[in-house]
């Protein structure tokens, strides 16, 4: 993992740490920007800037990579609990929050690898799929730590595991999103048969096309929440904004895109038959653009104060008043105190590089 990012998280508690240390919880207090619109603007730009790309580039490919592994898990799942047609249901309700172009490209190959697909063919393809489709999940934990600027402290195989289990999580949560889905069906049919009145406006404003649209944020927010770095894990460290920012991003993407490449003359003039590949990759990558940004706005969000973690060291008067967190089971923690190498040598000279930026 590269250095930490300037506008981390982890960065801005080192550095007010440090000034604590050195000038007293006074000057931390007129210095610490907070959480003020433009701070937190800078913060996601400077992320985004850094990470972003290299990400979305990530995702958009192992979006196409794990989605068939997804599919043939959800299979499996649907088998175990005695549906058979669970699975083609799944693609179905994924393939909603899909632009049109997209969900016909992928929507035949799907049905066809799940037709292929039976018995003990079917568990094999669900065990490759799970550690395929684990990779997915452990992108979205190097977005969320990098942003946070955390390390990793646990080795890979146990990070495998937990993602691996995380996404069973997912496709349970899939399950029920279907099942209320059927469920929310039957209540809107049996209320337009009631009150035949109502089947105008049935029509126009229905729960059924919420429900993709809630699944995708509660599924958006769980990620968040399960994999943002333990320390940051906290109530008053919010995830729902990046959670909302994503889904509002995925919404407009998907009714945009379609748009502008139309008015753009389509893909197919350039890719030829590969168009529907290449229009797939370019919404996962946009996408991807928007998870890092939900990311980065939860991490500019985050604000843990002027806290060193036990077995750093402060030099400066004010050293003892600083409040001490254990770190995470197997973070290392460095012992020198090179947090305060670039910290100002007078009070005046902390204020004036704070407004300027480089502080906090």
């Amino acid at each position: 993992m590269k250095d930490l990012s300037p506008q981390s998280p982890e960065a801005r508690r080192k550095r007010l740490a440090a000034v604590k240390a050195r000038f007293g919880s006074q000057v931390v207090e007129r210095i610490k920007p907070g959480t003020r619109p433009f701070e937190v603007a800078k913060r996601v730009a400077i992320g985004v800037y850094s990470d972003g790309f290299i990400h979305a580039g990530n995702i958009a490919y192992l979006s196409l990579l794990s989605m068939f592994p997804f599919f043939i898990l959800a299979a499996a799942m649907a088998q175990l609990f005695g549906s058979s047609d669970g699975a083609q249901q799944a693609v179905f309700n994924v393939l909603r929050s899909l632009p049109p172009d997209i969900a016909a490209v992928i929507r035949d190959p799907i049905r066809e690898v799940l037709t292929a697909r039976q018995g003990p063919l079917l568990w094999f393809g669900a065990i490759v799929g799970l550690w395929t489709a684990s990779g997915f999940i452990e992108t979205i934990r190097d977005i969320l730590r990098r942003a946070y600027g955390v390390k990793y402290t646990k080795p890979f195989w146990e990070y495998r595991l937990l993602s691996a289990l995380f996404m069973l999580g997912l496709v349970l949560l899939l399950m029920i999103a279907l099942a209320s889905t059927v469920l929310l069906s039957s209540i809107e049919a049996f209320i337009v048969a009631k009150v035949p009145g109502l089947a105008d406006v049935a029509g126009t404003i229905t729960l059924v096309r919420l429900v993709p649209g809630a699944a995708l944020y509660l599924t958006i927010y769980l990620t968040f929440v399960v994999l943002t770095p333990s320390r940051y894990r906290k109530i008053h460290c919010r995830k729902w904004p990046g959670a909302l920012l994503v889904t509002s991003w995925w919404v407009g993407t998907a009714t945009l895109l379609p748009k502008v490449i139309a008015l753009a003359g389509g893909y197919s003039l350039t890719y030829g038959s590969l168009a529907g590949v290449m229009i797939a990759l370019l919404f996962f990558f946009i996408i991807g653009l928007g998870v890092v940004m939900g990311a980065e706005l939860n991490a500019g969000l985050a604000e843990s104060g002027a806290t060193a973690l036990e077995g750093e060291q402060y030099a400066g008067p004010h050293a003892a008043s600083l409040d001490v967190e254990e770190p995470e089971p197997g973070e290392k923690v460095t012992a020198k105190p090179s947090q305060v190498e670039e910290v100002p040598a007078t009070e005046r000279e902390a204020v004036d590089a704070a407004e300027k930026g480089k502080i906090a």
